[in-house]
């Protein structure tokens, strides 16, 4: 009992040792940059003021840029947590288990581009989770409406059935089936069971069985007959058409019957498809989600959410637990809106040639953020508070009441201004509404609404009898009821369950008739004058609606938690070709914009709520950064401007200038070593984020930022499409796919022009002698600096043994072919004349 007594985590701060240099550093590098700036804008180049003063306005922004991206890594600590004391406290002999019910959602759109053996497994990993098997279901969205996965959980249910008992019987790691048997360990590691080897190799069998069952079904989807698809009983697949189709619920597992091989009950499996309709809006994953939301508060109710993209298998058996320490703690848990984990990936190869596995995003800003008011929400591996996503203020902490003296006279009292006549009239008063209805009030949207336990709900019309003699701020606090259906919509059931705040479903509840109003909540008109995506669920708004999401969250107050288990909790599959990647950062800059361009952009929302200042910088920086690109993209093109016109953006390297250029590059350095030394990234992953920020920059970054304002100020809505070559390498062959791409065109042409450049004026110095060697060295230490941070970039295009594809050549050689016509109208090898121009008379002499 003692031990269960004790905290279910603690933080972790970094060492002093560790931290201060690195404090101390940016404080240093902070005052160079000031005086290093003053020095560049009070010396200009007069013989190249275009270029000094482009690039003055440049580095003026990558200073600003600079002070959002560090400041908020000022406080970085790490968690530890206790899951012995979690079991202790929640699950003991004898008695009910009291961990709180998770519902897990997974998402996803057209199985024909997201794998259904992908899918699969991340539902047999959800399906295996070491956690009390009746406080898990699992919700799959189909947004697609595909009868390809429709079978596909069909057969993923009949196969978890053998899977799930293997995997907690023996205590395996992952429970995805595919990683799993691909993973290259000793299997036999601490496996004691004499039937392990047996079992084992009965269950690989099974599972390539299985994965051939999928196969066929795959096949079978690749060609849709004329008349639609056709379910075994005969009836025509409902969403035939995938823009026109009703709503779809199916319950595989988790009901009557529904039992593995030794008999014991299995968690919930959920099918679910949202109806669509033509002329609605559907709002794409933002709205799958609220769909989800609404369903899985009808049937099961669960306090907590976890959210999953279809291709992050549970890696982790006790992720769950591991977020539950936090939840569940009786006084930090109730103010935390969410516990985020990190992403991790499989398949990338060993050099991260193009940064995807973001080591330096997800294991130092984010630990930054976490000392603060905690991570942003990035889309997936998250358990949510469901009343967070309700729109619910956090509960205010009860402060202590002061202390008094009764040997105070009476008037001392009045003047303090201390009534006790009053205060007793006003809690004989507040006595009848308590017993009526929960004390406890949230504010949300403005409103002050009532929220409620596990208590029954009050019908509106005997509340509203009751209110006679009571003032109006206590008669609107129940009357604000009403409101409910105009905030939740037109379900009475999912009404009382938002009511609910530890979960559930009311007691006496028909569990048969609630698949009835599941489906009422997946209409496609129900969000309609609703608060859906305004206030409530996933905000509508941007393609990248987990941070708007989480960003509302930390408006009202909520707190977030970073969780890095030792074995990482979930683990997902990322593009790993150079086309696939930038597409992907595209997508993610687009979102920023977009929110940069609305009504909740960081620089002016919510400053009347309870967001901490350095929690506003890190938001700030995550929708301004795609703006960089075109400071970064004019910075990339002067280097090779200053070697073709011979003019630099630095009139003279003094002594003085030497020690600021000298002062701003060590402190550079040693923020990046004392940086690496406290999180523990590695100099290469470091190096790759770097050379990254640069590919990114002046490609997809510049592109998200003229394709936003096109479609929020014009309303043109732009895509890229990709072209796909086939690879034929088996490992690591999709990192030497070439995808063509007009994103590939900018770096393209900034790599050809340094080139250009690092040729003309080291040309350029050999005609003119010793003289101009060192000027040529600055001009040349930044074209190189391009060069060195495109060089990924550059493999990529050349792909595996330098096969450069067609396109590349086509585009390098017109290139190479206008620069090299500036270079001749320019004309740097003849001599400059300084005197009066001297034609020939005509006349001779």
């Amino acid at each position: 009992m003692a031990e269960a007594r004790q905290p279910l985590w603690r933080k972790v701060p970094i060492s002093s040792s560790l931290i201060n240099p690195y404090r101390i550093v940016i404080v240093l590098r902070l005052f160079v940059l000031i005086f290093f700036l003053r020095f560049r804008i009070l010396t200009p180049a007069y013989d190249a003021f275009p270029l000094w003063l482009i690039s003055v306005i440049c580095e003026v922004w990558f200073a600003f840029s600079w002070i959002l991206d560090q400041f908020p890594k000022w406080f970085p600590i790490t968690r530890e947590t206790y899951l012995d004391r979690l079991s202790l406290r929640f699950e003991r002999e004898g008695e009910p288990n009291q961990l709180g019910s998770v519902d897990v959602f997974v998402s996803t759109v057209d199985p024909l581009k997201e794998p259904p053996i992908i899918t699969a497994n991340t539902v047999l990993s959800i399906l295996s989770v070491d956690y009390p098997v009746e406080k898990v279901s699992c919700y799959v969205s189909d947004d697609g409406a595909s009868m390809l996965l429709f079978d596909t959980l069909s057969e993923t249910a009949e196969f978890a059935r053998r899977w799930v008992p293997f995997c907690k019987k023996h205590n395996v790691e992952p429970r995805a089936p595919e990683f799993y048997f691909s993973e290259k360990i000793d299997y036999l590691k601490n496996k004691v069971h004499p039937s392990f080897v047996k079992e084992r190799r009965a269950m690989k069998r099974e599972y390539e069985e299985f994965k051939v069952r999928i196969n066929a079904l795959v096949a079978k989807a690749q060609k849709k007959p004329e008349e639609g698809w056709v379910m075994q009983d005969g009836t025509p697949w409902p969403g035939n058409n995938t823009r026109d189709h009703p709503g779809m619920i199916q319950v595989y597992l988790g009901s009557a019957g529904a039992l593995d091989v030794d008999g014991k009950e299995l968690p919930r499996l959920v099918y679910v498809s949202r109806e669509k309709r033509p002329g609605y809006q559907h709002h794409k994953k933002a709205g799958a989600m609220n769909a989800l939301v609404r369903v899985s508060a009808v049937l099961t109710n669960a306090p907590f959410i976890l959210n999953l993209d279809c291709d992050h298998y549970i890696n982790n058996s006790k992720a769950i637990r591991e977020a539950m320490c936090f939840l569940m703690d009786p006084q930090f848990g109730k103010k935390l809106c969410y516990v985020q984990f990190p992403q991790r990936f499989d398949g990338i190869d060993r050099h991260d040639r193009y940064a995807n596995r973001n080591v330096v995003f997800f294991d130092i800003n984010m630990l930054g953020l976490d000392g603060l008011q905690g991570p942003v929400y990035v889309g997936t591996g998250c358990v949510f508070n469901r009343q967070a996503l309700y729109g619910y203020d956090p509960p205010v902490s009860k402060k202590r009441p002061k202390m008094t003296c009764d040997c105070w006279p009476s008037w001392c009292c009045c003047c303090c201004g201390g009534s006790r006549k009053k205060s007793k009239k006003t809690g004989e008063k507040k006595s009848f509404l308590g017993g009526l209805l929960h004390s406890k009030k949230k504010k949300m949207m403005g409103k002050n609404y009532v929220r409620k336990g596990s208590v029954p709900v009050f019908n509106l019309e005997e509340i509203e009898e009751g209110l006679e003699g009571y003032d109006e701020l206590e008669k609107s606090s129940l009357m604000s009821q009403k409101n409910f259906e105009k905030r939740f919509g037109q379900s009475p059931v999912l009404i009382t369950s938002t009511l609910m705040e530890n979960g559930g479903l009311p007691e006496g509840t028909n569990t048969n008739s609630l698949i009835k109003e599941a489906i009422h909540v997946i209409s496609c008109g129900y969000e309609e004058k609703t608060e859906w995506g305004k206030e409530i669920g996933w905000i509508y708004g941007s393609v990248t609606e987990d941070i708007l999401t989480g960003f509302k969250m930390h408006c009202r107050g909520w707190k977030s938690v970073y969780c890095v288990p030792k074995r990482p909790a979930f683990k997902g599959s990322a593009p790993i070709n150079l086309s696939d990647r930038l597409h992907q950062v595209l997508r993610w800059a687009l979102g920023s914009v977009e929110i940069f361009l609305s009504r909740h952009c960081p620089l002016w929302y919510g400053y009347a709520g309870k967001l901490k200042w350095l929690e506003r910088l890190a938001y700030i920086n995550t929708i301004v950064y795609p703006f960089t690109s075109i400071p970064l993209l004019a910075y990339c093109t002067i280097p090779a401007v200053c070697l073709l016109t011979g003019k630099f953006i630095i009139p003279t390297l003094s002594n003085l200038t030497s020690v600021w250029f000298l002062a701003l590059f060590l402190s550079i350095i040693a923020t990046s070593v004392l940086e690496l030394r406290w999180s523990g990234v590695s100099i290469q992953d470091w190096w790759r984020n770097e050379q990254f920020w640069v590919i990114g920059g002046v490609s997809a970054h510049l592109f998200a930022v003229f394709q936003g304002l096109l479609k929020v100020l014009a309303g043109v809505d732009t895509n890229f499409t990709v072209t796909a070559k086939a690879a034929e390498d088996a490992e690591f062959g999709e990192l030497y796919l070439f995808k063509w791409t007009t994103l590939l065109i900018p770096p393209t042409t900034l790599i050809i022009l340094n080139m250009v450049g690092v040729v003309a004026g080291v040309s350029d110095a050999i005609n003119n002698g010793y003289g101009s060697w060192g000027p040529l060295f600055g001009k040349l230490f930044f074209a190189f600096w391009v060069i060195v941070h495109l060089y990924p970039f550059l493999k990529g295009l050349m792909g595996r043994q330098n096969r450069t594809p067609t396109i590349v050549v086509l585009w390098s050689i017109l290139l190479a072919s206008i620069f090299s016509l500036v270079w001749v109208r320019i004309d740097p090898f003849l001599p400059k004349q300084t005197g009066p121009v001297l034609k020939q008379c005509g006349v001779e002499c």
